[in-house]
Parts: C-alpha cells; sequence; structure tokens
C-alpha cells in the first residue's frame, strides 16, 4: 500500500484520470526506442565513429522528444484532439529522431533499422488503418530520402549496394507491419461494434424483460420486484409507509367490441401516459393484466394517496383516449389500501383487489378505500375509548 507521499509524487507525476495515466505511461514506456537510441550513439561515439556534436545534438532531439510529449499529455492539451493518445504524431516524431540515428550514426547506422520496426510494432495496437498506412508510407519515404543523401555525402559508410540492400529491406518489412496493423484495426471496430450490438441487445432485453410492450409500463413481474424492495425498506426503517392501488379502465370490453382492439389498445396506451404525467415522480404505475394496472403510491397514507388518484381521474376526464376516435373518453374504477407492517404482498394485493370489485358493484368511476387490519384495530380502538369517556350529564352530577 502506497503511503500518502508517495501516492502525491503518482498523482502528480502520472495525472488523477486513469486514462490519461494509461496515455502517460504507454508515451514513456514507448520511450525506451530512444534510450537505446542514446545507448546506440554513446556507443557509436565511444569507437569513434559519430562526432561529439553529433551525439549531443541527437541525444538532446530524443530528450526533448520525451519531455514534449509528456508535457502535453500531462497538461491534458491532447483531450482537445479526437485521439486523445496522439499515437500517429508520436509515431511520427520517433520514426524522423531515428531516420536521423541512421544518417549520423555511421558504420552502425544500420542497427538503427530495427528500432524504426520497433516504433512502428509500439503503434500497431492503437493505431487506426489510415494512420497504420500513413505510418508505414511515412517511413518508406522519409529513409529512403536519408538514405539518398547519405550515398551521396557519405559513400564510405552509406554504399549504394548497402543502402539498397537497407532501403529493399525497409520496403519489405514495414508494409507488412502496416498491414498487420491494418488488420488489428479492422478487428478492434469489428468488437467495438459487436460489443456495442451486444449492450444495446443487452439493453433491449432489459426492456422486455422489464417492461410492457404496449403500454411501455413496468410489467406485472418487475412490479413485483419493486413492491418488495419496499417491503424489504419498510422492515429495515420501521416507518416506511406506501398504498397499493389496482385501477380498471371502466367499459373497456365495450371499447373493444365497438371501435375493435386498435382503438382499444391506443386507450391503453393514452391512459399510462396521461397518468403518469399527474403521478408523482415516487409513484410507479404498472401494467398488471388486460385493463388493470396497479399503482404504488410511495410514503403516503390512503387518504393522501386517494388525492392522488382524483387528480389523475379528473385529468384522465378533460383529454381524448383515442385520437382515431375524438369523442372517446375514459373513466376508471379503483381499489385503494394501505401496506400493513409485516403482512405478505399478496394480502395487501388481495384487499385493493377486493376494494376494486366493490368499486365496480357501486356504480364504477370512483375509489373504494380498504381499510387495512392495522388500520381497522386503530379505528376501534378510538371509538372504544371515545364509549369510555364519561358523558356530559354523568359529569354534572
Amino acid at each position: 500500500m502506497r503511503s500518502p507521499a508517495l501516492k502525491w509524487l503518482f498523482i502528480a507525476a502520472f495525472g488523477a484520470d486513469p486514462k490519461q495515466r494509461l496515455r502517460i505511461k504507454r508515451s514513456l514506456m514507448a520511450a525506451t526506442v530512444y534510450l537505446l537510441c542514446i545507448g546506440l550513439q554513446v556507443y557509436a561515439y565511444y569507437v569513434g565513429y559519430m562526432h561529439l556534436d553529433d551525439a549531443l545534438l541527437l541525444s538532446a532531439a530524443c530528450v526533448g522528444n520525451i519531455a514534449f510529449w509528456y508535457a502535453v499529455l500531462r497538461s491534458g492539451i491532447n483531450l482537445r484532439f479526437q485521439d486523445p493518445s496522439l499515437t500517429l504524431p508520436q509515431i511520427l516524431s520517433s520514426l524522423t529522431i531515428i531516420v536521423g540515428a541512421y544518417s549520423l550514426t555511421g558504420p552502425v547506422h544500420g542497427s538503427t533499422m530495427m528500432l524504426l520496426a520497433l516504433v512502428l510494432v509500439f503503434g500497431i495496437f492503437n493505431l487506426k488503418a489510415k494512420g497504420a498506412m500513413i505510418a508505414g508510407a511515412y517511413t518508406v519515404v522519409i529513409i529512403g530520402i536519408a538514405m539518398g543523401i547519405k550515398i551521396q555525402t557519405d559513400p564510405v559508410h552509406y554504399p549504394f549496394k548497402l543502402e539498397f540492400a537497407h532501403f529493399w529491406m525497409t520496403v519489405a518489412i514495414v508494409p507488412t507491419i502496416s498491414s498487420l496493423a491494418v488488420q488489428l484495426s479492422n478487428m478492434r471496430e469489428k468488437l467495438k461494434a459487436q460489443k456495442n450490438e451486444l449492450a444495446e441487445a443487452l439493453t433491449r432485453i432489459q426492456v422486455l424483460a422489464t417492461r410492457d410492450e404496449l403500454t411501455g409500463l413496468v410489467n406485472r413481474r418487475h412490479m413485483l420486484d419493486v413492491l418488495d424492495q419496499h417491503q424489504k425498506r419498510l422492515q429495515r426503517s420501521g416507518h416506511h409507509r406506501f398504498c397499493l392501488a389496482i385501477l380498471d379502465i371502466d367499459h373497456f370490453k365495450r371499447v373493444n367490441d365497438t371501435h375493435g382492439h386498435g382503438v382499444g389498445d391506443e386507450v391503453l396506451r393514452h391512459f399510462a401516459e396521461e397518468a403518469q404525467k399527474v403521478m408523482r415522480d415516487t409513484d410507479v404505475l404498472a401494467r398488471w393484466g388486460g385493463e388493470e394496472f396497479l399503482l404504488l403510491l410511495n410514503d403516503t397514507s390512503p387518504a393522501l394517496a386517494n388525492i392522488g388518484l382524483e387528480r389523475i381521474r379528473t385529468h384522465l376526464a378533460s383529454i381524448v383516449m383515442a385520437p382515431s376516435q375524438p369523442g372517446l373518453t375514459a373513466t376508471f374504477s379503483a381499489g385503494l389500501t394501505g401496506y400493513c407492517d409485516d403482512e405478505k404482498l399478496d394480502v395487501c394485493i388481495e384487499r385493493a383487489d377486493k376494494a376494486l370489485y366493490k368499486a365496480k358493484r357501486d356504480g364504477r368511476n370512483r375509489t373504494v378505500v380498504q381499510a387495512s387490519p392495522v388500520e381497522l384495530q386503530d379505528s376501534q380502538a378510538a371509538m372504544d375509548a371515545l364509549q369510555q369517556q364519561p358523558s356530559a350529564s354523568d359529569t354534572v352530577s
């Protein structure tokens, strides 16, 4: 486990953003090519193949290039570009410096050819197809120019026959590496597309598993999970109240028989949409089955929940439920009850269902509130307490 001081130094060097840290680490890892290049220059100078001024100039270019890209990444300037890693610009700058080393290291210049390949291999896993082709073409062109110049200016260390062999190997190897980079890039894009398709498919599956296809509401199965969570929350807190209401569209069968099932589907969709417009954000409406809906009214009492139901009823009375039938409106009957501590959910749902059937029997377009056993006990206790109080006449006497 890092000490606070080391952690501070780590954040100071690499930043707090994980993605930026990764980019900086990759850039510094690729900088090992420069260290190899500097080591080659030291050896070339030591054995007398390279002038001190050239070695110092090339080493300064290597160190400066490392510092430049570190500053760009650490400052966050890279985030302004489409590719925040700036892979292609880093590779092109590295290739340029290595070609410079090829031109200045004299008799040992052939060893720098491997560094060209190494730089391209570093980019093979990050470059896109277009970038890989640009890097490959740039390598062939710039090394060809450098070879042509050195054949003319230093034929002793850069003889034509040797440089022709070097160029031939470059033309053979570099396009192969670029081709591999293109293939890997295409594979990455394909895998990324498949990953996105899989994520979309999972999202669709989750929607199908939790939502009603017609209305877009929570379906019956998922609603039971939601109720179970609320029940557990009440058991943990001891004071989380909620009510359940079952809503049934009045005379819905008549709508289907008269206007057809297409209009019936329109009514169901609009009923769900319009009811949610006047519900609280904390309440949950579910398609319970057919023309029935289950409404969870969170953190409220039956009396207040009834006000919410009447708000829905008033709103629905003022709108057209099916655009294809301008004169068609809809009303609903509802059974409402409060959830009791520690009772089974199906018991509470059954109590709301019984209240719904009473609302239908009483004439529809109304809400019947069914008191829970606890509320009945509290009401009876209050009545008993009132009966036990002395009457006014008893007090006077």
